[in-house]
């Protein structure tokens, strides 16, 4: 028992950082602590990925096959951590300024990111559910933290109600599961699930599990949550759900699909397929007409998820470990753009149109370039480190059998590239507005955005190791 204690520490460490800083919080001054909150849970969260990334390279399970510690788990965590641990940082000063900085919001994060850890690591049915829903109550919470709003009320409303929704489909998914393999734990699902002896009940079991996690990374048919809360969400809060919880989700469907089903994969490799398909076409297609940068966005991420999926649906261990490489990537992207819209203000106040940043190279030349290398990198544009991103998953697919995917990914990509380079068109070639936004310092955020950027840039070299490390995380998983 204490090394199964020792082998979830990092989970134990981040809850008690969490308690401590809710009893802080409730007895020491509430609001006058958030700001000190804020930055001892980023730095924590920072160390627990070091703690994590300095743990035994051997799969170890712990607590009866609940929990499993490998390459997969720690590759995934590390990513949580760090972009939880960014977007912390990133948010202070959007927070601090609006009146939303409140001592609630770093714990319900780091809580939230304790789920995530706890759903990487999952290796039984009911462990998935808990780490699943801790992650879950916290983001439904943070989503409507903007309380005299309208938009951010409804944004949680109704990201709780569809939430609820994919819980029980999950829930009901896990107990047909439960009664046709006679266990919750993956290692004795993997046995009963044979490619071709499956019964039906258990097909159908696994339908539902994939349909509860495809909500929760925003797949099509189920990603209609995703722009309104996207939209209504405080900014900061949007760029964390764009980042962390996706990681996590992806990881999770991974985990489930070759863990629990990996001898099953002709089941299952259609219906992943499909949900990829759709949304590259979906999220290409509908944020065409968007003029809110939020709302793009949240299509972006519908589309990104799509490819991710690409990956996973190849059943092969190349395929996560493109997955993984593609997710490392997405998230970078993502938390410089995050960064960009957080530095769009005129008067002090949010902007979000696409307009409004017409002409904007001319008095923000660098911040211009900078988000011009991260869209040309999220649209696949070579050489960036978006394309080599978007080659591994066509390649996986390819390689897996599913040239038709990888064909349909091309397709979907060429379409999707029409928003991203609208927006450089704004800023290089818009109509010259007098109302321009402001020129703002930036600080951390102008930092984050061009960090970003140049990892785009010099990435494409050897992708920082990220390549051999995933490659490693992969073969964990899929034996």
């Amino acid at each position: 028992m204490s090394n199964d204690i020792q082998l979830i520490l990092p989970e134990i460490i981040l809850s008690l950082c969490a308690i401590g800083g809710l009893m802080a919080g409730a007895y020491g001054g509430k609001d006058a602590i958030a700001r000190p909150l804020l930055w001892v849970v980023s730095a924590v969260m920072v160390v627990m990925a070091l703690m994590v990334a300095s743990q035994s390279n051997t799969t170890i399970v712990a607590f009866n096959g609940m929990f499993i510690s490998d390459g997969f788990a720690r590759f995934a965590k590390i990513a949580i951590l760090l972009s939880a641990a960014s977007v912390l940082v990133m948010s202070e000063n959007y927070m601090r300024n609006r009146g939303l900085l409140r001592f609630e919001y770093p714990v319900l994060v780091a809580l939230s990111v304790v789920g995530m850890m706890m759903m990487v690591s999952a290796g039984d049915l009911m462990l998935l559910y808990m780490g699943l829903e801790l992650q879950s109550l916290a983001l439904y919470v943070v989503a409507s933290l903007r309380r005299d709003s309208t938009k951010s009320t409804e944004a949680g409303l109704k990201y709780f109600v569809l939430g609820a929704l994919s819980s029980g489909m999950l829930l009901y998914g896990a107990s047909l599961v439960y009664g046709y393999a006679g266990t919750t734990l993956f290692s004795g699902i993997i046995t009963t699930a044979q490619a071709g002896q499956t019964s039906v009940g258990l097909l159908f079991g696994i339908v539902f599990l994939i349909s509860g996690l495809a909500f929760k990374v925003s797949a099509v048919p189920f990603h209609m949550w995703t722009p309104d809360v996207y939209e209504g969400s405080p900014t900061p809060i949007t760029a964390f759900f764009a980042t962390a919880p996706k990681v996590a989700a992806m990881a999770l469907f991974a985990r489930v699909l070759y863990d629990a089903f990996g001898n099953a994969v002709s089941d299952w490799q259609q219906v992943v397929a499909l949900l990829s398909v759709l949304s590259m076409f979906l999220g290409a297609v509908a944020a065409i007409g968007q003029t809110n940068i939020k709302r793009l966005m949240a299509y972006s991420s519908i589309a990104h998820m799509g490819y991710a999926l690409m990956g996973l649906a190849s059943g092969t261990a190349f395929g996560v470990q493109a997955m993984l490489v593609y997710m490392a990537i997405y998230v970078t992207m993502n938390i410089g753009v995050f960064a960009f819209i957080l530095l769009m203000e005129k008067d002090g106040a949010p902007v979000v149109e696409t307009t409004a940043l017409n002409m904007y190279s001319k008095n923000n030349p660098g911040r211009a370039l900078a988000m011009l290398v991260l869209l040309f990198s999220l649209a696949g544009v070579p050489p960036f480190l978006g394309f080599f991103g978007k080659l591994y998953v066509l390649r996986a697919a390819y390689e897996g059998g599913l040239a038709w995917l990888a064909i349909a990914g091309v397709i979907a990509s060429v379409i999707g590239a029409f928003y991203y380079l609208r927006i450089v068109f704004f800023m290089y070639f818009g109509e010259d507005k007098s109302d321009a936004l402001d020129s703002n310092r930036g600080g951390l955020l102008g930092g984050f955005l061009i960090a970003s950027a140049v990892i785009m840039v010099v990435g494409i070299i050897n992708m920082f190791g990220i390549e051999g490390v995933a490659a490693s995380a992969a073969a964990t998983l899929v034996q």
